[in-house]
């Protein structure tokens, strides 16, 4: 009512009021500025808006139905709201604080202001933590229900958890929040209450008059404030501090100020009170104690002051435009020689000029001010003074995440904190090597703090979800940081290379000793009844087979490479070859004994060098088409183990590979058969039996080997594969040439032409 009564005021009264009727020509509103609140601003736009009229508004954001208006009649000096809104989230990401509570006074402004913060707070990973309106109404008839709500606001600033609050509304909205404070909260200890307040920038003038209204202003200590971005103009400060009674009388604000503030009565004011001393002119605004009145340029000083400088710009266009083009304009404008308000309309929504500090203004979308936000921080002292600092600024021209400058190293905290950034967490930070799990049935700034799983490792507070090391590093043990894996391999140093080399060291000198034996009594009849040839044959690519882990031993190279799997399979395949060619033999020959046997003529010694090398060839053309499609090559095992990188040689083709092992499996099986059945010849001329006990172990060696080498990994694999060739060859050689060297050696007299001949009668 007051609003509307005082806006009639300004559009009708000159002696007398008279709603509707200009009784005095010479009062022309051209404009308004103001007001402070968006509630009374849209209250003015309600009836200027009919004539058109110009509201500057310097204190308040747009309601968000004025913009509906074809013809706009509402310029706000301040800033976009939205770049306030922004400034406030990155203000929040920068000190990581998630756990926030959310104050706003209770009308149209106070929901936007909820429903606007609730979704940039899901977008940018901050939760609310309570949310909670603040009457408008400065009285309450109900009383009953005004402390109901201040003991549920008092219960979450007591909330231990909650140590960041914003807050929206206007100079009563925090006023009512600090006397909530001052009423249940124990005064002994309201000192110790300290909490982050951030203020928009609708609350102006908070310390200001605190003394007045014996409120605990230290509460607000360390407290941050959004304003609108404002200069010092030069001359400001002097003009205020040299402001005497002689220049306000016909100012009907001024002279309750002045008796106000110096306790003291104006011999000239109507509403001097008789008690009061009578003030002497010798007071001066710069005696005022800041608590009461503040000297520097507040933001919405300077709003006021661009909304001046817009206004007399617009005019002065107009004038100008008027002088140069009188009678384009008098037909055009208008046909009274006073501007009209509805003139203004055209010029404001594009002007665009430097005011006098040489800022330049425009309204960025016709209707609002462009610009950013400054902060500022209070320091409140004991003696209830108090000092604010800027500490940084919002620019919403700035790239994206950018938009927040501030210095954190000026701001002081609330006391309470002793200078250590305040926590508003819903729990604690995740520590390194541990990451976030949800808490079902809280909000997702709720959450648990479990191991990272194995693998993986956090090495930042309060991760999400942990992360692998890179192929070549492990997670330490405290799954903080990644280790850098040692290169391994089957090497001659460590215990299981060596004893291994050792083994096939001795077992390769067996071999040369069993040969030589063969070869010194080359021509006993035990060697020449067995084909000696292919004994020797047979002795000689055992030897190799001896030899061949070797290569698997030590730094794998290109060479050892293509060589390793390639000479395992020849060798193996001329051995089994040899064994396949005697135990064929050995069944000719018996069978070439009977008369009239065609079988004779292909007994001798080109059969068996024809079984040797074609069975040989075949196994070497598999390894020819290997090696030259895709051949072996040495390469790292990153996952085989945790802690190490294995070097490796990989097979290239494993279809390749495994065809040389069933080709091996095929002759070990083929001479198996045929010695099986040649076992129950004569013992004198037959080793079938040894031959096929041997190839009984050898099979059983190469069937056990499949599973195991593809059950192991990185040198361990290698290992078996070593093993195997190894067991395999020493049980052919054990199984066929130890029991004729024990003859040879120990049993002389069982080694001539009569007992062969005996027994084999």
């Amino acid at each position: 009512m007051m609003t509307y009564r005082t806006t009639l005021d300004l559009l009708y009264k000159s002696r007398k009021f008279i709603p509707n009727y200009k009784c005095d020509t010479r009062k022309n509103l051209i404009s308004v500025i103001g007001g402070l609140s968006s509630e009374t601003s849209s209250y003015i736009a309600d009836l200027i808006q009919f004539y058109k009229i110009p509201q500057l508004t310097y204190g308040s954001f747009a309601p968000k139905d004025i913009h509906s208006a074809e013809i706009p009649i509402y310029y706000s000096m301040v800033p976009n709201e939205s770049s306030q809104y922004i400034g406030i989230i990155r203000l929040l990401q920068h000190f990581g604080w998630r756990w926030v509570g959310l104050f706003a006074i209770d009308n149209r402004h106070g929901e936007y202001f909820l429903e606007t913060m609730e979704s940039l707070f899901s977008q940018h990973g901050i939760c609310s933590a309570c949310t909670q309106r603040i009457p408008y109404l400065t009285h309450w008839d109900n009383l009953s229900e005004m402390y109901l709500i201040g003991e549920n606001i008092y219960k979450h600033i007591a909330d231990e958890k909650i140590n960041t609050f914003i807050v929206c509304g206007e100079t009563l909205t925090i006023a009512w929040i600090i006397n909530t404070v001052f009423t249940f909260h124990p005064r002994h200890e309201q000192s110790s209450l300290g909490k982050v307040w951030i203020m928009t920038a609708q609350i102006v003038y908070l310390l200001t008059g605190m003394q007045t209204r014996s409120l605990p202003a230290q509460c607000l200590d360390g407290a941050i404030f959004f304003t609108i971005h404002s200069k010092d103009i030069p001359g400001f400060k002097e003009f205020l501090k040299f402001i005497k009674p002689p220049w306000i009388q016909e100012d009907r604000f001024f002279p309750l100020f002045w008796e106000q503030v110096f306790d003291c009565s104006l011999p000239t004011h109507t509403l001097t009170l008789p008690d009061n001393e009578i003030c002497t002119g010798k007071e001066r605004m710069k005696d005022i104690p800041r608590a009461l009145f503040e000297l520097e340029m507040s933001g919405h000083s300077y709003s006021i002051y661009n909304a001046v400088y817009v206004l007399a710009q617009a005019l002065h266009t107009i004038s100008i435009l008027r002088s140069n083009h009188r009678h384009f304009l008098r037909h055009k404008l208008s046909a009274h020689q006073d501007s009209q308000p509805w003139q203004l309309h055209r010029f404001l929504k594009g002007m665009k000029f430097n005011n006098s500090l040489g800022e330049t203004l425009t309204f960025y979308d016709q209707k609002k001010m462009e610009g950013g936000f400054d902060i500022i921080n209070i320091a409140v002292f004991p003696n209830s003074t108090y000092q604010t600092v800027q500490v940084g600024r919002v620019n919403p021209n700035a790239l994206k995440g950018k938009e927040l400058d501030i210095n954190e190293d000026t701001i002081v905290w609330h006391r309470s904190f002793n200078q250590v950034l305040p926590i508003s967490l819903c729990n604690d930070y995740c520590h390194l090597g541990y990451q976030k799990r949800k808490n079902e049935g809280k909000k997702f700034c709720c959450y648990d703090c479990v191991p990272c799983p194995e693998g993986k490792i956090s090495k930042e507070m309060d991760m999400v979800a942990c992360v692998q090391c890179p192929e070549d590093q492990y997670p330490n043990q405290g799954k903080n940081g990644c280790r850098l894996k040692r290169i391994n391999f089957l090497s001659y140093e460590e215990p299981l290379g060596y004893s291994l080399a050792c083994l096939a060291a001795v077992f390769s000198l067996n071999t040369i000793w069993v040969l030589g034996t063969f070869m010194k009594h080359k021509d006993s009849p035990i060697v020449k009844a067995n084909n000696r040839d292919l004994t020797y044959i047979l002795l000689v690519s055992l030897l190799f087979c001896f030899l061949c882990p070797l290569l698997f031993i030590g730094q794998p190279g290109r060479v050892t490479c293509l060589l390793r799997q390639s000479a395992f399979g020849l060798t193996f395949s001329l051995s089994i070859s040899c064994v396949l060619a005697k135990t064929i033999l050995v069944s000719l020959a018996f069978k070439a004994t009977k008369p009239g046997s065609r079988i004779r003529s292909w007994v001798g010694k080109r059969l068996a060098v024809s079984i040797v090398l074609f069975c040989s060839l075949l196994q070497a053309s598999i390894c020819i088409v290997w090696l030259s499609t895709s051949p072996p090559f040495p390469e790292l095992d990153m996952h085989s183990t945790t802690e190490e990188m294995v070097l490796q040689c990989n097979e290239g083709s494993v279809v390749m590979f495994y065809c040389i092992l069933s080709y091996m499996a095929l002759l070990s099986f083929a001479s198996f058969i045929v010695a099986f059945q040649a076992r129950k010849l004569p013992d004198s001329f037959n080793e079938a039996k040894f031959i096929t006990f041997s190839m009984l172990a050898f099979c059983s060696v190469w069937v056990s080997f499949v599973p195991t080498y593809l059950s192991t990994r990185g040198k361990a694999m290698v290992a078996v594969e070593i093993f195997s060739i190894l067991s395999s060859s020493a049980g052919l050689l054990g199984c066929i040439f130890f029991p004729k060297c024990y003859i040879i050696v120990f049993r002389y007299d069982l080694n001539n032409r009569e007992q062969l001949i005996r027994r084999c009668v």
